[in-house]
């Protein structure tokens, strides 16, 4: 049985491989179910989709950050920014959400002759992240997104609060998701 991953827009991408010009084995996905499928994830690696639903098939990398404080994050999110549709990733000390980007077109919004390309017009930004400082006493602090054509970086929130443990972060930020707040927040 071929390993196929269901992505969250409800596509089905096929993990196929081929012989690079080296002659080592690569790896990609595709939406494709013809070709040279594979029927196991060769060891030490996984599958990983980004929050712009693309799907890789990566090493596995260690994580400094915990299956529970992720679900931490998303259990805060659905609690104290109900409705505004945040995607929570980890990378390494990082937990970075982001949200829907609602300035591009809603796929409902077109003629039914572009729904195809309706997956392009589904997008999240990132809008913040909790970089874990003290791994034993798991305390996080709180930067967000920059949104400034000059800057487009991460900018530290120099607001009393801005680390702590990752439950009050998550408490104190997630309101401001969707909201004018957010952009006063530095």
């Amino acid at each position: 049985m071929p390993i196929t991953h269901l992505t969250r827009n409800r596509e089905t991408y096929y993990l196929h491989s081929g012989v690079s010009k080296t002659g080592k084995t690569r790896y990609w996905f595709a939406q494709a179910s013809d070709g040279d499928l594979v029927d196991a994830i060769p060891e030490g690696y996984e599958v990983y989709e980004n929050p712009e639903s693309q799907v890789f098939l990566r090493k596995i990398v260690p994580q400094l950050i915990t299956q529970i404080e992720v679900a931490a994050v998303q259990k805060g999110l659905e609690r104290y920014a109900p409705g505004q549709n945040c995607l929570v990733d980890v990378e390494k000390q990082y937990i970075v959400i982001y949200h829907a980007d609602h300035t591009k077109l809603d796929p409902h919004d077109l003629p039914s002759s572009l729904h195809p390309l309706s997956t392009f017009f589904h997008g999240y930004i990132k809008v913040m992240r909790f970089t874990l400082v003290d791994e034993i006493d798991r305390t996080f602090h709180a930067e967000r997104w920059c949104f400034r054509g000059s800057i487009d970086n991460w900018i530290d929130l120099h607001t009393s609060g801005s680390v702590g443990k990752l439950t009050d972060l998550v408490k104190k930020f997630s309101p401001h998701f969707g909201q004018e707040s957010f952009f006063e927040l530095f």
